[in-house]
């Protein structure tokens, strides 16, 4: 089997490494991504203009190719134009983050699997939810890091990259979405549907007093804040169960969705 990896979160980043040693014993890999971070990008492509392609090196020492472009764009020359032949399967990720619910047309992640397959390739999507209790820690000076524990992920994506290699893909499944989080109660994996969605949005300005450390934090200094607004993100803390949500940030467990890109509803006899 030859696999192709992608990601959002750029070609150095710690997930994509994780990645390919999930499932490096078990086919070839090739590791394909932007040159820097591209997260909620969504699907966008970089069509008639230029692109730099680049060797380089990971840090345990294999060979990667950055693309100074989206991850979709990583996905089309990588499959495209690096690998000699079409790979059997493309794997994104492991994202740094949460990806679930419909708000996933808005990710990087899960877009490049969406490109691939356009191309004809079917594709996992992996994230791991970094859960801000645990997942970032002080060291020893009193400084702030992110604790990537990739163990589980790797685990359950090597799990089901041996399972699509023995059975294949499920019929009617062009994609899976798997996130997995970091502080789990279950190491089981469940398969779920989408939530209806994973982000309250709201638009503040330089007004608002319970974000406005937030709103600040990125200005230069003399810059006039009276013309500027910012979209905030947070976290929807209610969730169906048998959803996406649910499964990951109720019971604290893998889920597993299964996903199809003929968005199409067709029972509109009665409209």
């Amino acid at each position: 089997m030859n696999i192709l990896i992608s990601n959002d979160d750029g070609v150095f980043a710690p997930g994509i490494l994780a990645a390919k040693q999930a499932v490096e014993d078990l086919a070839n890999v090739t590791v394909v991504a932007p040159d820097e971070n591209n997260s909620s990008v969504g699907r966008r492509l970089t069509l008639f203009k230029h692109l730099k392609l680049e060797s380089c090196t990971l840090d345990d020492g294999s060979s990667a190719y950055s693309v100074s472009g989206s991850p979709a764009d990583s996905v089309v020359v990588g499959a495209e134009y690096v690998m000699d032949t079409k790979p059997d399967l493309v794997i994104t990720g492991i994202n740094q983050g949460v990806n679930i619910s419909s708000d996933i047309t808005s990710s990087g992640t899960v877009c490049a699997a969406f490109e691939a397959v356009s191309l004809g390739i079917p594709a996992i999507a992996v994230s791991l939810f970094m859960d801000p209790k645990t997942s970032y820690k002080r060291d020893e000076n009193g400084e702030w890091f992110v604790d990537y524990d990739f163990t589980l992920t790797k685990k359950v994506l090597h799990s089901i990259v041996e399972k699509i290699i023995d059975d294949g893909f499920p019929e009617g499944v062009d994609l899976f979405n798997l996130n997995v989080p970091s502080n789990y109660e279950s190491e089981e994996v469940k398969v779920t549907h989408l939530s209806h969605k994973m982000l309250d949005k709201k638009v503040i300005d330089n007004t608002d007093g319970e974000k406005g450390e937030l709103f600040h934090y990125n200005l230069e200094d003399g810059q006039d804040s009276e013309d500027l607004i910012m979209i905030t993100p947070d976290l929807v803390s209610q969730y169906d169960e048998g959803s996406d949500g649910y499964a990951l940030l109720v019971e604290k467990r893998p889920s597993l969705t299964p996903l199809n890109v003929d968005m199409t509803s067709r029972d509109l006899k009665d409209w």
